[in-house]
């Protein structure tokens, strides 16, 4: 019995941190930035004949999505097509490529699609770092103000894409 006393007892405490891993109690990382004004930035244009992207853009009263993307990464790629179909329906989409080089983002933007309206590139990461955006892909939908009213980290999904229309206004 002592002998694999020890035994269940790891087994017994591994399957209670499994368990808490793979249902945590809360799925959503909640933004200190929803409900503030967009944070002051000015990211030059990324590539020729696209215009860049600055947080003064979003207070001409119309709502947009902001993209934090990268041509280096590889979830950025999957949720192009639904950046696309957002375009599609009338959505305007800003994006800010995070520690890139023109080159390499108008190879990216030429293999998936260009769904952008305007291009910051941001070769330090400080508008980044300014937004509380950990990683790329991420997605903030400013309403005509430069107020954040949502914050999406990771890809755009399909099943994103009916709450993202009727942030913005444009319904289903």
């Amino acid at each position: 019995l002592l002998f694999w006393l020890p035994f269940a007892l790891g087994v017994g405490l591994f399957a209670v941190f499994y368990i808490g891993l793979k249902r945590p109690d809360d799925h959503v990382i909640a933004s200190q930035l929803v409900g503030q004004t967009l944070p002051d930035f000015d990211a030059p244009p990324a590539i020729p004949g696209q215009p860049g992207t600055a947080s003064a853009d979003f207070r001409d009263g119309k709502p947009r999505l902001l993209n934090i993307f990268a041509s280096w990464c590889g979830p950025c790629v999957r949720e192009m097509p639904m950046l696309l179909r957002l375009k599609a329906q009338g959505v305007e989409i800003a994006g800010v490529a995070v520690h890139d080089s023109a080159p390499e983002l108008e190879k990216f933007l030429t293999e998936n699609g260009n769904p952008y309206s305007r291009i910051g590139l941001d070769a330090q990461g400080k508008a980044q770092l300014a937004f509380g955006s950990a990683g790329v892909p991420e997605t903030f939908v400013v309403d005509g103000r430069g107020v954040i009213i949502h914050q999406h980290i990771g890809v755009v999904t399909e099943e994103d894409m009916p709450k993202l229309l009727a942030m913005l206004g444009k319904g289903s």
